[in-house]
């Protein structure tokens, strides 16, 4: 299978800033928690599992902005991440993020599996 867009939610369903969008994917032949979030106008999706300790980041459900809106953070140890690249910012991380490539058209945003990443087969 080549590269497939999944529709997954409602432009309107990712504010700028807010609470993110949460989907289960295969990683690596695992049953991971992807997230996506609005930046500067712009979608980015990530596995929800921190660089530092590969545990999800969210300290409150589908919460992991900072207070300023302007950063990533993972609840547990403070890890700190740049939400348009999902790059290491501070704290304990190594790293990033692991990026899942989305599209935005005609009002709907999809994700894009790739070669270790599929969709959840019921």
């Amino acid at each position: 299978m080549s590269d497939q867009a999944v529709p997954l939610c409602n432009s309107r369903d990712i504010a700028e800033g807010g609470d993110a969008v949460p989907f289960d994917v295969v990683y690596a032949g695992q049953t991971c928690r992807g997230f996506a979030v609005r930046f500067e106008g712009r979608c980015h999706a990530y596995l929800n599992q921190c660089a530092h300790v590969a545990m999800e980041m969210d300290y409150q459900p589908n919460r992991f902005f900072d207070d300023t809106g302007r950063w990533l953070l993972c609840a547990t140890h403070g890890a700190v991440y740049r939400p348009d690249t999902g790059q290491c910012a501070g704290g304990p991380c190594r790293g990033g993020l692991v990026p899942i490539a989305l599209s935005e058209q005609g009002g709907v945003v999809y994700w894009h599996t790739a070669h270790n990443l599929k969709p959840v087969e019921f």
